[in-house]
């Protein structure tokens, strides 16, 4: 029954894929709303599809997060990531640290016990990784200046989820939760001195760097060499799913584990090769991500109190929007870019829901508000598509850049002016001839051993 179960639970994610999706875009809607209402109707306050299994779905399905970061890194040169270094501390770090003051302040205010005050708003301070990069990409500005400022502060909110995970159990009031079903997972570095710890992490992290310089290549290449593409297919997934695991049982955030893979392989030659294998796999378990967090969305929570819930969220999307704004006018953003990064970044986001869930098991948030605030940050991300959409139907054309701008150029790194497609006979002798008469090229070729020669040949 379990085989069967699980093949029926397939097959009504995929067909809500398959149905939503291409309704929505037709709408002018955007996939990922799409998904999010396909989980809404399905979920358990709507056709009752997706049950108490749907969180089971979406920790697996948070896989797909791991899987973008990595492909992200696959475009980040380690020169653009240090070329973005200011953005990231500078934008990112004030975004969060400037959130997660005026939250505190604000529910120290109205009288909340201050770990309570801290917790949720470094929680709240978050954004969605998954819901922005996929909505920039779809449109087409995830290169531009709001698109690469939107993704320094995520990358800086991915980082500071790590301290965030150390610093939530020090900050415990109520008894711990202890899990009697189900396995509970160990570190390697749980129990360890603080100092050792710490050198663990690095060297692993140093491993990883050292391993995607020299050891990958030569991997890559013993594999290519059996031309089956099912088999790099397989290692694709075994490169990521292993730092994956690897960061996990450090402790450490598995998406920033396979962030920084791909960022070292960003200069490889075998990087289209990993895109094209693990991009299907990333689409599929994004969308059945964001239909998880549709069908997460308690309802019976929100019917309850529906003022006090969407007054919240209202005050969380106005803070941000403020904060957002702000930090983009210091660092001297466009009107039109700023106004697209602070619409996108104004919602809670899927971190916040492990650290909600972390917090009320090691006692730090009663089940209550835990639970509330995961409705909050479920609230805000389904009405992020929508915000996007009324930023770019509305807001922009009346207060946005009034002139034309013309397309922004592709960017390309080679500076080549010459392509040869493909080094056989032909090939190669227009290669020798160019390269003769110092005229560079750029060569694009599927066999290895043709790939390994050039290599030797400079």
């Amino acid at each position: 029954m379990y085989g069967e179960a699980l093949f029926i639970q397939a097959f009504i994610y995929l067909g809500a894929a398959v149905v939503s999706v291409p309704i929505a875009k037709r709408l002018g809607l955007g996939s990922v709303l799409g998904y999010l209402l396909a989980g809404m109707i399905l979920g358990p306050f709507g056709l009752h599809l997706i049950g108490a299994e749907g969180q089971d779905v979406m920790h697996f399905a948070e896989f797909g997060v791991v899987m973008m970061l990595f492909l992200i890194g696959l475009e980040l040169e380690p020169q653009l990531l240090w070329r973005l270094r200011k953005s990231i501390l500078g934008l990112g770090g004030l975004q969060v640290g400037l959130t997660a003051f005026v939250g505190m302040v604000g529910f120290t205010v109205f009288g909340m016990q201050w770990q309570f005050a801290l917790t949720i708003s470094l929680s709240l301070a978050l954004s969605s990784t998954a819901l922005i990069l996929q909505t920039l990409n779809e449109k087409g500005i995830s290169r531009t200046d709001a698109g690469q400022s939107a993704f320094a502060v995520l990358l800086f909110q991915d980082i500071a989820v790590i301290p965030m995970l150390a610093l939530l159990p020090l900050m415990a009031t109520l008894p711990e939760i202890v899990s009697t079903g189900g396995h509970q997972s160990h570190t390697w570095v749980e129990g360890l001195p603080a100092l050792l710890k710490t050198a663990v992490v690095l060297l692993s992290i140093t491993v990883i760097i050292l391993a995607g310089r020299y050891l990958m290549r030569p991997v890559f290449r013993f594999i290519a060499r059996a031309r089956l593409r099912e088999i790099f297919t397989a290692a694709a997934l075994l490169l990521v799913i292993g730092i994956a695991l690897t960061m996990t049982k450090l402790g450490l955030s598995p998406a920033l584990g396979t962030f920084l893979a791909g960022v070292v392989l960003a200069n490889s030659e075998y990087r289209h090769e990993l895109e094209g294998n693990i991009e299907p796999f990333k689409g599929l378990l994004l969308g059945v991500f964001f239909i998880a967090v549709g069908a997460s969305l308690d309802f019976k929570l929100i019917l309850e109190d529906p003022a006090h819930i969407f007054g919240l969220v209202g005050l969380l999307i106005v803070t941000k929007m403020v904060i957002l704004f702000s930090l983009g006018k210091i660092f001297k953003m466009g009107l039109d870019h700023n106004l697209i990064y602070t619409f996108a970044l104004a919602q809670g986001g899927e971190f916040a829901f492990v650290l909600a869930s972390f917090a009320v098991q090691t006692g730090v948030l009663p089940v209550a508000i835990g639970s509330k605030m995961v409705a909050v940050v479920a609230v805000s991300m389904a009405l992020t598509p929508l915000l996007m959409l009324l930023n770019e139907k509305l807001i922009l054309p009346r207060f946005g850049t009034l002139e034309h701008e013309g397309e922004e150029a592709d960017a390309i790194t080679e500076k080549n002016p010459v392509i040869i497609a493909g080094f056989g006979n032909f090939g190669s002798s227009l290669g020798r001839l160019l390269h003769a008469n110092n005229v560079g090229t750029t060569v694009l070729e599927y066999d290895f051993d043709h790939v390994e020669t050039l290599r030797k040949l400079g």
